[in-house]
């Protein structure tokens, strides 16, 4: 009398009636003496003994009960469902009954975690330790859960020197928003139940020797922005389903070897090969790197590429040949452009709208017809403010190395040109590029004078135009080059003496 209610006599009540159904024991049956309780003689059959625990008049009596054992209770729901009420149970009848008021959080997660740590072979660092019984899962290391629910929403075990493979129980964790697993050694595939994570926004698995093909089921992760997969020993071909992945902004499969056939559904004028169409309209997408894999294919001047926000596309180190398409060039928020080692021909269309772009690869390919014109294209970079790196080495270029090189922006480091057909003088605005650090424009046909104006590049570090047919004498501006370590100035033309002043630098 006169003592406070509370709830805490009933849910202890209710914990111990669901063992009670669930077993057909009762906490006062004869059995349950000297220190063993219904509540310990539950929790020491889970999660494994289940079947030994249970009450066996729930069944209906026409049904045999070994039958029961060998096809209904081996199906892996209803253990999970028989785990799931005998866990309640136990949390609700513990000792203390304010322990049955603490989340404790889902018991599916918390059971997919302990699966994933079980795939661990090799934990250096002792990551998992903490990964146990003695805390909530939502306190492991590298666990976030929401507040709301109490479910795992983030995975963060980046380089933690983690060797294992990937538990197909990680697609249980359907809140998971963020799974990060880059710079690790997971190996073995990407289980098929990653498609489970409807919710998931990031996945991280870079740097790690992860192989097989790319999930089919990742399509149905439709809220994905970022998937970086880099790294790694995926094979087969790229999926025609990432094209539709509406929110994607980064995606990356560098350093893979992914190959494969494209699907007729997915062919089109613009593209043959094995680089589905769909790829190129990732109308959300910022980051797009596929490059140094095994891809094949052929790529058209009118190919419609629809990516207004893509700041790094990168198809380099590939086996791709046809010509650059000009739709590229609308793609004005680029900061970096690698079409480099592939198999491109044909001229380079317009860059005047990439005002934003700071490097430009496209060495190692077949571009230009080797004639005059073919360099046109550099001119229309003189308005942008932020280039830094231009590599048109080992094409066909042809036709006079453009004076509109000396209005590149003083923000240019390396200018390589080497191995074309360039014809005329270095121009002696050369000078204008005061950052400079490499010049690289040997094997040409580069003729006339060493500009005097050379001298003025302070920083320039490597000098190289050899097997050219440069003449006159060298200058002896050179010899203020301070920060100069390599000169190459072989097979030349080249009359007079090496001037004193090289010494210098």
């Amino acid at each position: 009398m006169g003592s406070e209610l509370s709830t805490k006599g009933d849910v202890y009540s209710y914990g111990i009636l669901l063992l009670e159904m669930f077993t057909g024991k009762r906490p006062t049956d004869e059995k349950f003496k000297e220190g063993l309780s219904l509540h310990n003689f539950v929790k020491s059959a889970l999660p494994d003994r289940v079947i030994e625990i249970l009450d066996p008049i729930l069944f209906e009596e026409r049904v045999q009960q070994e039958t029961l054992k060998g096809k209904c209770l081996r199906n892996e729901i209803h253990l999970q469902c028989l785990n799931l009420i005998y866990e309640i149970g136990l949390i609700c009848s513990a000792e203390s009954p304010s322990a049955c008021l603490v989340v404790r959080g889902n018991d599916t997660d918390q059971q997919a975690l302990l699966q994933f740590k079980a795939k661990i072979t090799d934990d250096q660092l002792r990551v998992m330790e903490s990964w146990n019984s003695s805390i909530h899962f939502c306190q492991w290391h590298c666990v976030t859960c929401g507040r709301k629910h109490q479910r795992v929403t983030k995975l963060e075990l980046q380089s933690l020197k983690l060797s294992g493979s990937l538990s197909p129980h990680i697609g249980n964790m359907s809140f998971l928003r963020v799974l990060n697993l880059l710079n690790n050694s997971f190996y073995n595939q990407i289980p098929q139940s990653i498609g489970g994570l409807r919710r998931l926004e990031t996945l991280y698995l870079t740097n790690n020797s992860i192989s097989g093909e790319i999930p089919s089921n990742l399509s149905s992760c439709s809220k994905l922005t970022i998937v970086r997969m880099a790294g790694n020993r995926l094979t087969g071909e790229i999926p025609a389903f990432l094209g539709f992945l509406s929110n994607l902004k980064v995606l990356s499969f560098y350093n893979n070897s992914l190959r494969g056939s494209i699907p007729p559904s997915l062919a089109a004028n613009a593209i043959s090969g094995t680089l589905p169409v769909a790829m190129f309209n990732l109308s959300n997408i910022r980051f797009f790197d596929i490059g140094e894999n095994k891809i094949q294919c052929t790529l058209y001047t009118d190919l419609a590429i629809t990516m207004p926000y893509v700041e790094f596309f990168s198809v380099r180190g590939n086996k791709i040949s046809g010509q650059i398409p000009i739709s590229i060039t609308n793609a004005s928020n680029l900061d970096v452009l690698q079409f480099n080692d592939n198999r491109l021909s044909g001229k380079v269309p317009s860059l005047e709208k990439l005002d934003k772009l700071s490097t430009l690869q496209l060495a190692v390919n077949d571009l230009g017809h080797g004639r005059e014109g073919d360099l046109n294209f550099l001119c229309t970079l003189v308005n942008n403010t932020k280039l830094e790196f231009l590599f048109i080495s080992d094409n066909n270029f042809g036709g006079v190395f453009p004076k509109c090189v000396s209005n590149f922006s003083n923000t240019l480091l390396r200018l390589e040109i080497d191995e074309n057909k360039i014809m005329g003088r270095i121009p002696d605005g050369i000078g204008n590029l005061v950052n400079l650090e490499v010049l690289f424009a040997s094997e040409n046909q580069m003729s006339g004078p060493i500009p005097f104006e050379i001298g003025r590049l302070q920083k320039l570090n490597k000098f190289f135009a050899h097997i050219n047919f440069l003449s006159g004498a060298i200058p002896h501006s050179i010899g203020n080059l301070s920060a100069l370590t390599i000169v190459s100035l072989d097979f030349n033309n080249l009359q007079g003496n090496i001037p004193p002043s090289i010494g210098k630098c």
